[in-house]
């Protein structure tokens, strides 16, 4: 059975990173854009906000989560800041990051500053066309994040159409994001199970804003309800 990569996003507060990571979900993302209302503003201390595994309970400490940022046309120099002072694992670029950007960060940050960091672009779809956008980053990127296009840039709660995504023929495996909420279980699963070829290259879904109870503080039993019904069984 196919486990899927759970990326939970825009989140602001130690405490309830703390409950998401406890129900097991593998990514958490913290917003780093001034304009968003999830934007993270805090001075990191220690391990930084997100808990360490010695804050875990036994349980969930084999499976304490990776720390992604997410930048939108940000400088260089604080895109590595940020990488440094929150100990990012990953680097989600949501905005009209150059590829050439991008592979001079990948050769600044690894292997001296942060080894093995990984890198994912955010493909913003509102018609198939729009798939087309990843092929100037496939060689500068690990992953590519699929959101719906939509006038703020993210966290909109809105959802496209995933048949698009048949017409995704790249080799980097990407995240299904936009507008996925606790009503769409039943939906994810029809998507991994239907055997398309989108489904075999998709490795997880993001969830945001429509799990939240005000802007970047996300429902915890919500979440804890969705992901049980998750159940995914392509190979």
């Amino acid at each position: 059975m196919k486990k899927l990569i759970v990326k939970v996003c825009g989140m602001c507060n130690g405490e309830n990173m703390r409950q998401v990571a406890e129900l097991g979900a593998d990514w958490i993302g913290m917003v780093f854009w001034d304009r968003s209302p999830r934007n993270v503003t805090m001075i990191p201390t220690n391990a930084g906000i997100i808990p360490d595994r010695a804050s875990l309970s036994p349980i969930a400490t084999s499976r304490s989560p990776q720390r992604v940022g997410v930048f939108v046309d940000e400088m260089a120099q604080n895109i590595i800041t940020r990488v440094v002072n929150f100990k990012l694992d990953l680097v989600q670029f949501h905005g009209s990051e150059s590829p050439t950007l991008i592979r001079n960060l990948r050769r600044t940050l690894d292997p001296d500053i942060r080894p093995g960091i990984k890198f994912i672009k955010a493909v913003s779809i509102g018609c198939l066309n729009d798939v087309e956008a990843y092929r100037q980053y496939e060689d500068c990127v690990d992953y590519f994040l699929f959101d719906t296009k939509c006038t703020s840039v993210g966290g909109s709660g809105e959802q496209f159409d995933w048949t698009v995504l048949d017409a995704y023929d790249g080799g980097r495996p990407f995240l299904l994001s936009g507008g996925i909420g606790p009503d769409d279980a039943e939906r994810i699963n029809a998507f991994f199970n239907s055997g398309s070829p989108a489904a075999d290259k998709c490795i997880g879904i993001d969830l945001n804003s429509r799990f939240e109870t005000k802007p970047g503080m996300k429902d915890v039993e919500a979440l804890r309800h969705f992901l049980s019904q998750i159940s995914p069984s392509t190979p």
